[in-house]
Protein backbone atom coordinates (compact mmCIF):
# COMPACT_ATOMS: atom_id res chain seq x y z
CA UNK A 1 0.00 0.00 0.00
CA UNK A 2 1.53 3.39 -0.99
CA UNK A 3 2.33 5.89 1.71
CA UNK A 4 0.21 8.99 2.01
CA UNK A 5 1.69 12.32 1.02
CA UNK A 6 2.45 14.90 3.70
CA UNK A 7 -0.57 16.89 2.54
CA UNK A 8 -2.84 13.82 2.87
CA UNK A 9 -1.46 13.02 6.35
CA UNK A 10 -1.95 16.61 7.50
CA UNK A 11 -5.52 16.70 6.19
CA UNK A 12 -6.39 13.40 7.90
CA UNK A 13 -5.46 14.85 11.30
CA UNK A 14 -7.06 18.24 10.67
CA UNK A 15 -4.03 20.37 9.79
CA UNK A 16 -4.95 22.92 7.15
CA UNK A 17 -2.70 23.71 4.22
CA UNK A 18 -0.47 26.75 4.63
CA UNK A 19 -0.79 27.47 0.91
CA UNK A 20 -2.23 30.94 0.40
CA UNK A 21 -3.77 29.83 -2.92
CA UNK A 22 -5.44 26.68 -1.56
CA UNK A 23 -8.89 28.34 -1.53
CA UNK A 24 -8.54 29.30 -5.20
CA UNK A 25 -7.70 25.70 -6.09
CA UNK A 26 -10.64 24.41 -4.05
CA UNK A 27 -13.09 26.62 -5.99
CA UNK A 28 -11.89 25.74 -9.51
CA UNK A 29 -14.64 24.45 -11.80
CA UNK A 30 -12.79 24.61 -15.14
CA UNK A 31 -14.53 27.60 -16.74
CA UNK A 32 -12.58 30.42 -15.11
CA UNK A 33 -11.06 33.29 -17.05
CA UNK A 34 -7.24 33.49 -16.79
CA UNK A 35 -7.36 37.23 -16.01
CA UNK A 36 -9.86 36.69 -13.17
CA UNK A 37 -7.72 33.88 -11.77
CA UNK A 38 -4.62 36.08 -11.96
CA UNK A 39 -6.44 38.86 -10.09
CA UNK A 40 -7.38 36.37 -7.35
CA UNK A 41 -3.82 35.06 -7.13
CA UNK A 42 -2.32 38.54 -6.89
CA UNK A 43 -4.79 39.44 -4.14
CA UNK A 44 -3.58 36.59 -1.89
CA UNK A 45 0.13 36.59 -2.76
CA UNK A 46 0.84 39.85 -0.98
CA UNK A 47 4.62 39.43 -0.56
CA UNK A 48 6.11 41.36 -3.48
CA UNK A 49 9.46 42.51 -4.82
CA UNK A 50 10.68 44.85 -7.53
CA UNK A 51 13.95 42.94 -7.99
CA UNK A 52 13.84 39.12 -7.84
CA UNK A 53 16.24 36.85 -6.00
CA UNK A 54 17.88 33.84 -7.65
CA UNK A 55 16.16 30.63 -6.56
CA UNK A 56 12.86 32.29 -5.70
CA UNK A 57 9.58 31.72 -7.52
CA UNK A 58 7.41 34.62 -8.65
CA UNK A 59 4.31 35.30 -10.68
CA UNK A 60 3.55 38.63 -12.34
CA UNK A 61 1.95 40.34 -15.32
CA UNK A 62 4.23 40.61 -18.36
CA UNK A 63 3.99 42.34 -21.73
CA UNK A 64 7.06 41.96 -23.98
CA UNK A 65 8.36 44.53 -26.42
CA UNK A 66 9.76 42.02 -28.94
CA UNK A 67 7.33 41.65 -31.86
CA UNK A 68 6.09 38.31 -33.20
CA UNK A 69 6.96 36.19 -30.19
CA UNK A 70 4.67 33.93 -28.23
CA UNK A 71 4.65 34.78 -24.53
CA UNK A 72 2.84 34.07 -21.28
CA UNK A 73 1.17 37.20 -19.91
CA UNK A 74 0.95 35.56 -16.43
CA UNK A 75 4.24 33.65 -15.95
CA UNK A 76 5.12 31.45 -12.97
CA UNK A 77 8.92 31.68 -12.88
CA UNK A 78 11.80 30.13 -10.95
CA UNK A 79 14.50 32.82 -11.26
CA UNK A 80 17.90 31.52 -12.40
CA UNK A 81 19.86 34.68 -13.35
CA UNK A 82 19.61 38.42 -12.69
CA UNK A 83 21.02 41.18 -14.88
CA UNK A 84 20.85 44.99 -14.97
CA UNK A 85 18.17 44.76 -17.71
CA UNK A 86 16.05 42.00 -16.14
CA UNK A 87 16.22 38.32 -15.31
CA UNK A 88 16.04 34.80 -16.71
CA UNK A 89 14.07 31.91 -15.36
CA UNK A 90 12.12 28.76 -15.96
CA UNK A 91 8.40 29.40 -16.52
CA UNK A 92 6.46 26.39 -15.21
CA UNK A 93 3.62 27.10 -17.67
CA UNK A 94 5.86 26.25 -20.66
CA UNK A 95 6.83 22.77 -19.44
CA UNK A 96 10.40 21.58 -18.99
CA UNK A 97 13.69 23.26 -19.97
CA UNK A 98 14.89 24.29 -22.46
CA UNK A 99 11.45 25.38 -23.73
CA UNK A 100 10.57 26.87 -20.34
CA UNK A 101 13.68 29.09 -20.10
CA UNK A 102 12.65 32.71 -20.71
CA UNK A 103 14.03 36.23 -20.36
CA UNK A 104 12.08 39.01 -18.68
CA UNK A 105 13.07 42.68 -18.94
CA UNK A 106 12.22 44.94 -16.01
CA UNK A 107 10.60 47.53 -18.28
CA UNK A 108 8.05 44.97 -19.52
CA UNK A 109 7.09 43.60 -16.10
CA UNK A 110 3.66 45.21 -15.58
CA UNK A 111 3.10 44.36 -11.90
CA UNK A 112 5.18 43.73 -8.81
CA UNK A 113 6.81 40.30 -8.64
CA UNK A 114 4.53 38.28 -6.34
CA UNK A 115 6.52 35.79 -4.26
CA UNK A 116 5.36 32.16 -4.37
CA UNK A 117 6.43 29.98 -1.44
CA UNK A 118 7.85 26.53 -2.24
CA UNK A 119 4.94 24.80 -0.49
CA UNK A 120 2.54 26.68 -2.80
CA UNK A 121 4.15 25.68 -6.09
CA UNK A 122 2.10 22.51 -6.69
CA UNK A 123 -1.15 24.39 -6.01
CA UNK A 124 -0.03 27.21 -8.33
CA UNK A 125 0.72 24.73 -11.11
CA UNK A 126 -2.86 23.40 -10.93
CA UNK A 127 -4.45 26.83 -11.43
CA UNK A 128 -5.00 27.42 -15.17
CA UNK A 129 -4.12 31.12 -15.15
CA UNK A 130 -1.45 31.05 -17.86
CA UNK A 131 -2.25 33.38 -20.74
CA UNK A 132 -0.31 32.54 -23.90
CA UNK A 133 -0.37 35.29 -26.51
CA UNK A 134 1.39 36.34 -29.68
CA UNK A 135 2.92 39.81 -29.45
CA UNK A 136 1.92 41.54 -32.67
Amino acid sequence: MPRKTLKERQQSIGIKSSSRVNNIVARLIGKENSRDLMDEILSVLTETADIPEIGNIYTFVYSPKTPNIQYDQHPLVLVTDIFSWGFKGSNFHWGNPPRSMRQYTFDEVQSPLHFVRRNELEDMKTIPYQSFKLNT
